[in-house]
């Protein structure tokens, strides 16, 4: 009894401090005692607790009727953190002890972050906030109404296994373009890199298009912009490759991981070529790659769609040619979508009906093929030979690491088998 009220004693101490520095009239001791006697009711029983709840609730009344008197207005906020931290300390007396401590970091959180949170919030624009509803929807409202399982009697179909890659895909590029809109400024290599996660192809064509309009002045910030691009690819393609098979991504990960550190030491390694960099101030200075809306619904549908023919495509290749099939449609998939191509692996590893080992295989061989078609991009945009070329020879450089990694991965498999 004494740990529980301790527990409560210490949760409504921590979040009465953030209202006693606002010089709140509920402040440490208001939140502190409610805390208290909410956790006294649940250790009573339900009935008390009840009692303790409803105690509180005339508290606020005459808390906020008070502050009407004296022309401050209603206390709002401060009335429902008081009436949680009620139930936080219901559940301390209970004997819980993680979810109240969770409500009070929470509520503390919340309290403290008021003008950070209001900030973001009135930064939103309209076609944010519509394509968070969107993402809202498609995995709260369609994904659960969804089907179990293939829906066609050759087992090629499962939509509800199609719509999780779309919600991932959609969680990630929606997070990144967050990021990027926050921190884009901080330079060019940066938006190359959290663009990558979004779109790689995308980017790259917007970074190769700003070399042949700023000229070789941009070709260094081009150049490592690029090669994180790829980087960033590398990484997305990984998670979501984890996210959707474990075993798949073990097998992958030697390939990838080098592939990876190569994409990485060629953008940390400044070349002597790189001249004096990109305009920086006044007019003619560069933003970070354009983005398109975070997230819409006409997006996701082509994605699930792209997603299922290569599910399906990749599932008859495979019955049909074998592995060697399999391994066809995820190096041509790559070239237009490595992310589609790295969750239509996972998810068929995730069913069984590819094996690990072959899922990782199509994952690299998608996101190498993904890679090297930054090169046809940026030699038809940029029109900078130069550029390609060092871009050829990093880019190539990856992809012999990847192979390396795959083989050197194969052998000590063999070892030890």
């Amino acid at each position: 009894m004494l740990a529980r009220l301790a527990l409560a004693l210490a949760l409504g101490f921590f979040v009465g401090i953030e209202r006693e520095r606002r010089r709140k009239e509920a402040g440490l001791r208001t939140f502190t005692f409610a805390t208290l006697l909410g956790a006294v009711g649940g250790l009573l029983g339900l009935p008390y607790a009840l009692l303790a709840l409803g105690l509180l609730g005339v508290l606020v009344v005459f808390l906020n009727l008070e502050a009407i008197r004296t022309g401050e207005g209603a206390e709002i906020t401060t009335s429902a953190a008081l009436l949680l931290i009620g139930f936080v300390g219901v559940l301390a007396g209970q004997g819980h002890t993680f979810t109240p401590t969770a409500l009070a970091v929470a509520t503390a959180a919340l309290l403290a972050w008021k003008e950070p949170l209001a900030g973001f919030s009135r930064a939103l624009t309209e076609a944010e906030l519509r394509s968070a509803i969107l993402l809202a929807i498609i995995a709260g409202v369609v994904y659960p109404v969804l089907p179990r399982g293939p829906v066609d009697p050759w087992g090629l179909i499962d939509p509800r296994a199609a719509w999780v890659t779309v919600i991932l895909i959609a969680a990630l590029g929606f997070a990144t373009y967050i990021l990027l809109k926050l921190y884009g400024e901080r330079g060019v290599e940066l938006a190359g890199f959290l663009g990558g996660l979004v779109n790689s192809t995308v980017t790259v064509t917007d970074l190769a298009g700003r070399v042949r309009e700023y000229g070789r002045g941009f070709t260094g910030a081009a150049y490592r912009g690029v090669v994180l691009a790829t980087a960033a690819m590398l990484v997305r393609n990984a998670i979501l490759l984890g996210l959707l098979s474990l075993p798949a991504l073990a097998a992958a990960a030697v390939p990838l991981g080098c592939m990876l550190a190569g994409a990485l030491a060629a953008a940390v390694l400044r070349p002597a070529w790189a001249g004096a960099g990109p305009p920086q101030d006044g007019e003619g200075a560069l933003a970070p790659p354009a983005m398109a809306s975070p997230f819409s619904l006409v997006s996701a549908v082509k994605f699930g769609a792209f997603f299922l023919a290569l599910q399906v495509a990749g599932t008859l290749a495979e019955r049909l040619l074998g592995q060697a099939g399999f391994y066809a449609v995820s190096g041509l998939a790559g070239l237009v979508s490595s992310a589609s191509a790295v969750a239509s692996a996972g998810a068929l590893a995730a069913t069984g009906t590819l094996s690990a080992d072959v899922a990782a295989r199509g994952a690299v061989l998608a996101s190498a093929a993904s890679a090297l078609v930054s090169l046809p991009l940026v030699a038809r945009v940029a029109r900078d030979p130069g550029l390609t070329r060092r871009l050829a020879l990093v880019l190539g450089g990856v992809l012999l690491l990847g192979i390396a990694g795959a083989a050197g991965a194969a052998l000590v498999r063999m070892a030890w088998g």
